[in-house]
């Protein structure tokens, strides 16, 4: 797999100072978690699903996850557990050789993580591992359990990625004890987490909130003040944190324009303008915004619920040429001393010891989004991106 690899080597070689990197579901942990990119959400009921799967990936989709919580009714799951193995065993042996998706399933409960590893037989070796809902210390603990019980025989090691989406995560009166927990969990079982996904949705629920595509998770400050306290407790840059995704962004087409879309500003020109139009009639304004907002708030790649939506993050996550500059003159060997010095693009000073993080985490992002040459920018990978996306 790689980020950006339905382009043909010419187009990428045009827009990329660095390509992106191949990686296998091997890889480790770290490489895999920031390359989740955007994670697309499927239902397990959906009947085309492998087709589906495969679709995807010739899209530039590299991780999925098939559901069988919340997108499917309560009375579908026996069905959904059905169809989902059903085409786990399809994708197996009708493309055996084919690049997928990271391929990950949204269960219930715990007892569905044996029952299903055995009814996936030699398909799963198709599955990249399980998403945890609505985890806490005490919901969770049963589920990594359940897990390290039924893949010792497996040839490949299987991860989880928790959702923070509990209520007793949302409230001020429960939330500090509430994150203790999961980080004593997560921590304990560092091996199997391969990221930390956020349920805005579900905070949202509890107080009757949803926001406008005009606006970000972030302009609900009840939502940005527990996705501040996750990443505060859970996102550390020293070691002990783990990554954390952006939520989704629930698309849907307003009536009418609140506020003066963020797009009409932008400098789109030439053919480039077809691309302005299309984003603001979709009115991706806002998404771009919570896409950046979530970079800025320590976040890694976006749960995403439309085919849509995948196109824009991942032209986001690629590393522009100045970010690289920066980051490759920080963690010159010989800076390790600390000091500040110019920026190669002369417009800001880069400190070397506040900095190593940042660009560490950079240059980790560069290897599997890629590096954009001088001059390229997210309009330009977005556009090179359409056809497969359309």
């Amino acid at each position: 797999m790689r980020h950006f690899g339905y382009l043909s080597s010419e187009v990428r070689q045009g827009l990329f100072h660095r390509e992106p990197a191949e990686f296998t579901p091997d890889a480790p942990a770290g490489t895999l978690a920031v390359a989740l990119g955007a994670t697309l959400y499927t239902p397990a009921t959906r009947p085309n699903l492998a087709d589906a799967i495969v679709k995807q990936a010739g899209r530039g989709v590299v991780s999925m996850v098939v559901c069988l919580e919340d997108s499917i009714d309560d009375s579908e799951v026996a069905e959904g557990e059905e169809n989902l193995v059903r085409h786990f065993a399809a994708l197996d042996t009708r493309v055996p050789g084919a690049e997928l998706p990271l391929l990950f399933i949204r269960v219930r409960t715990a007892e569905q993580i044996p029952d299903l590893v055995h009814r996936l037989g030699p398909a799963v070796r198709r599955l990249s591992g399980f998403v945890l809902p609505k985890f806490t210390e005490e919901r969770g603990v049963p589920f990594l359990e359940a897990l390290t019980s039924c893949d010792l025989d497996l040839a490949r090691r299987l991860y989880v990625m928790p959702v923070l989406e509990s209520p007793e995560l949302l409230h001020l009166e429960t939330r500090a004890e509430t994150l203790g927990g999961i980080a004593r969990t997560v921590d304990k079982y560092r091996d199997r987490v391969l990221a930390l996904r956020l349920g805005v949705t579900d905070f949202c629920s509890a107080y009757g909130l949803r926001r406008a595509p005009d606006m970000t998770a972030y302009d609900v400050q009840l939502v940005a003040s527990v996705i501040a306290d996750v990443v505060n407790v859970l996102g550390r840059a020293d070691g002990t944190g783990f990554t954390v995704t952006g939520p989704v962004w629930e698309y849907f087409k307003p009536h009418e324009r609140m506020f003066k879309p963020q797009l009409r500003r932008s400098p789109f020109t030439g053919e480039a303008e077809a691309l302005r139009t299309a984003l603001i009639e979709h009115d991706m304004d806002g998404l771009l915004r919570e896409i950046e907002l979530d970079r800025a708030n320590g976040l890694q790649g976006k749960t995403c619920i439309h085919p849509t939506h995948v196109a824009p993050v991942h032209a986001l996550s690629v590393v522009s040429h100045e970010e690289f500059s920066d980051a490759v003159d920080i963690l010159q060997p010989q800076r390790e001393g600390g000091g500040v010095l110019r920026s190669a693009y002369t417009n800001k000073m880069n400190e070397v010891k506040p900095h190593r993080a940042w660009a560490e985490r950079t240059l980790l992002r560069a290897e599997v989004f890629g590096v954009a040459r001088e001059g390229v920018g997210f309009v330009e990978l977005l556009s090179a991106g359409l056809p497969a996306t359309g």
